[in-house]
């Protein structure tokens, strides 16, 4: 979900009434088998904000990287982290919170989660913030519209509206191209919305990262991806600056390269995306 924090200052109430809000959820299989011990995390230097847990925070839904299937949430970010949850004996659990709150690091400052995730864009500007993992998936940017609106490019929606993800790097990648290109910007809060208002006509098009778009495309027949962007992102996790973030993000890169290596990231990929990850 790449980022960059585009409405923040008129966003700074919703902000603060959602953090209070936030719903902590179940990560499915997160610890399997695990006795919710905090052993192997104290012996790794590691402290938890709750005792037996790995505690994770995102902005749902993000399908398929995270997103709820019955009081359950699922998919590829929260099988990633679940490589972690695991190798500390923990299990995890996933609050739904503000964006903002993640990629600004208020969320780990506050003690709300240990890691963050959703699809997050590594970016200088995060990093300067927040401790990030290694990229663990490239991404760009994609446009999707109705299969029979015509519309081909950014060129196409001279006088139409684009709808864009608040605080996302494809709401930044609109911005820049919404002078020479001639469309209005329509900012929506979460993935779902701006995905529904393309199929209601509400807007004419959509930009947001491939891997969400062109899965909502596969469970949509009437909508299509029709332009894709070079935008060279790379996905990593969130975790504090200082304290035990760095060695939660050193944890999780260590798993991540065990993984690609005995195939199980191979494993975890092609249950989400439905092809093994480009060589």
């Amino acid at each position: 979900m790449n980022i960059v924090p585009t409405l923040r200052k008129r966003r700074a109430q919703a902000v603060a009434s959602v953090a209070v809000l936030a719903l902590a959820l179940t990560a499915c299989g997160g610890g399997s088998g695990n006795s919710g011990s905090d052993d192997k995390a104290k012996a790794a230097g590691i402290t938890l904000v709750k005792s037996g847990k790995l505690t994770v925070c995102t902005h749902l839904p993000y399908k398929p990287f995270q997103y709820k299937e019955g009081s359950d949430v699922v998919g590829f970010d929260v099988d990633l982290l679940n490589l972690v949850a695991d190798d500390l004996g923990v299990k995890q659990d996933v609050v739904n919170i503000e964006w903002a709150q993640i990629t600004s690091g208020a969320a780990f400052q506050a003690k709300k989660c240990d890691m963050g995730m959703g699809a997050m864009t590594i970016t200088p500007a995060r990093q300067a913030a927040i401790s990030i993992t290694d990229p663990y998936m490239d991404a760009t940017q994609v446009l999707m519209t109705k299969k029979d609106s015509g519309i081909k490019s950014l060129a196409d929606l001279r006088g139409k509206k684009l709808g864009a993800q608040a605080d996302t790097t494809g709401k930044k990648y609109a911005d820049d191209n919404a002078k020479a290109n001639g469309y209005t910007v329509i900012p929506f809060n979460d993935l779902a919305l701006q995905e529904n208002n393309v199929k209601s006509g509400r807007v004419d098009a959509a930009i947001n990262d491939n891997g969400v778009l062109y899965d909502y495309v596969k469970d949509n027949p009437d909508m299509t991806v029709a332009a894709e962007f070079n935008t060279g992102e790379q996905y990593g996790f969130g975790a504090l600056k200082d304290g035990s973030g760095p060695k939660l993000v050193a944890k999780f890169n260590e798993l991540l390269k065990k993984a690609k290596s005995d195939g199980k990231y191979n494993e975890i990929y092609k249950k989400w995306f439905g092809v093994e990850p480009k060589k």
